[in-house]
């Protein structure tokens, strides 16, 4: 037999250190999985990008259709492509709509 886990309740958790977007970096939506590690990402600049999941997320993080990402743009097809920095949880990306960073993105 497990043991049974501790899990938080919803008051208990708390919004500490959100990664807030730095110079050159965008939010996005993820609109659709592409499959090969590839999601097309609604980006609050107003670009659609095909954004790349990189090695160091792809197991540990999962990304879903409607999380809310922070993207980097290549220096090449900046309009087109990027990276995935970071992926938000549902309560940090409420915070980031609350206080104004995310301007034109519907969070689902």
């Amino acid at each position: 037999m497990g043991k049974k886990k501790y899990q938080p309740t919803p008051e208990e958790l708390e919004v500490a250190r959100i990664r807030i977007p730095r110079e050159g970096e965008v939010l996005g939506a993820v609109e659709m999985m592409l499959g090969a590690d590839k999601v097309r990402a609604k980006c609050d600049d107003g670009n659609i990008r095909i954004c790349r999941i990189p090695g160091r997320l792809r197991k540990r993080v999962w990304v879903k259709v409607g999380d809310l990402i922070l993207i980097q743009p290549w220096k090449v097809q900046s309009n087109e492509r990027g990276d995935i920095i970071f992926r938000y949880t549902s309560t940090q990306a409420n915070w980031l709509k609350r206080k104004g960073f995310v301007k034109t993105i519907s969070i689902e």
